[in-house]
């Protein structure tokens, strides 16, 4: 993807965790990283996808900025969870000018919202895989009070909103660019967050499921704070591979962190087993794995031998070029999992749709 310096963007990943920012440039050579960083933020800032500390959260973000010196103000941002509802519809083949009232009217029943309270996207697939008279359409429909919420947290921030993104379209974007990954082959993104799992499948650059879960990090962190009576911070950082590892049963870590791990697996595999009884589709080939679930000991080998699928770890840098005087090997490898829907961001234009 080719920008400007007119029309291109920080990429800001807003997590219920941490915060992400990346910035991209291009030369002759061509698209390389030109600034990345990423903080934690406050337990209970964002619940749900949704900001309780909006101020702080604010104080963050200018502080990111500030730290990696990063001076563009225009930004796409993402979100996800509840608030969005992603569903592929099947309606009749008709004229474009008639698909827009039609696509309102038919997702209504999709929607556990009042239409009237929330912003409705679509992006027509191809022709239904039922009938050659009628049409797949991706419809995106996300919480109006949620847009204005991250609205405006960015202005707050100083900073300009001029893409909101949903979280999984941002990661398949980043995916999407990646010289190595085939693109005739059915593939399965899943992003495990603190708070969140995106799963999307996807063939051709064309999303044939997606599915938003509650799964995530944060449920490891809460059941070892609570088995061991010790605080989340402290949680969190045994995860990580430090912290107060001197005061808990190791083995009774793992376990925990293979039970939550088996129920990951069987939410990905109920996913697959939908996607595969609902028509005649491809074999998931391959499975790319991104978010900071990627990092618990385990997880993907249980998914592994699950599924009869190739599982992979993300790595958004292979397409990029990444001057290693600014960013090590060490950074970049720690950082890959956690930085795809920042980088997929990045990637986007002030005019994209």
């Amino acid at each position: 993807m080719i920008f400007g310096k007119k029309d291109h963007l920080v990429g800001l990943d807003i997590g219920s965790s941490c915060i992400k920012a990346a910035e991209l440039k291009i030369s002759g050579k061509g698209v390389s990283l030109h600034k990345f960083g990423m903080t934690r933020i406050a337990p209970g800032t964002i619940v749900e996808g949704r900001i309780i500390d909006m101020d702080g959260l604010a104080g963050e973000i200018r502080a990111l900025f500030k730290s990696e010196k990063i001076h563009e103000k225009n930004v796409a941002i993402s979100t996800g969870g509840h608030s969005v509802v992603i569903k592929t519809i099947n309606i009749s083949t008709r004229p474009e000018k008639k698909l827009h009232d039609t696509i309102y009217s038919e997702s209504e029943q999709y929607i556990p919202y009042d239409i009237d309270d929330v912003n409705i996207d679509y992006q027509v697939l191809d022709k239904s895989g039922f009938s050659n008279d009628q049409m797949s359409v991706l419809v995106v429909a996300v919480k109006k009070d949620l847009v204005e919420e991250y609205i405006d947290l960015i202005h707050m921030a100083g900073l300009y909103p001029k893409i909101i993104d949903v979280d999984t379209f941002a990661l398949q974007n980043a995916y999407d660019i990646l010289p190595s990954e085939s693109q005739e082959e059915t593939i399965l993104l899943v992003d495990i967050g603190a708070s969140k799992t995106s799963l999307n499948i996807l063939k051709e650059k064309t999303s044939l499921m997606m599915r938003d879960t509650v799964s995530g990090t944060n449920q490891i962190i809460e059941e070892i704070s609570s088995q061991f009576d010790i605080s989340e911070d402290e949680a969190e950082q045994i995860v990580n591979g430090g912290g107060t590892n001197d005061i808990v049963d190791q083995d009774k870590i793992q376990e925990i962190c293979n039970s939550i791990s088996q129920d990951w697996c069987a939410e990905i595999c109920e996913v697959v087993n939908t996607y595969q009884a609902s028509g005649d589709y491809d074999t998931i080939g391959k499975i790319v794995l991104s978010g900071g679930g990627v990092f618990i000991k385990g997880f993907k080998d249980l998914l592994l031998s699950e599924l009869d699928a190739e599982v992979s770890i993300i790595n958004p840098f292979e397409a990029i070029l990444v001057n290693e005087k600014k960013f090590s090997d060490s950074f970049i490898t720690r950082i890959g999992p956690l930085a795809p829907i920042a980088i997929g961001l990045a990637l986007r234009r002030v005019d994209d749709k």
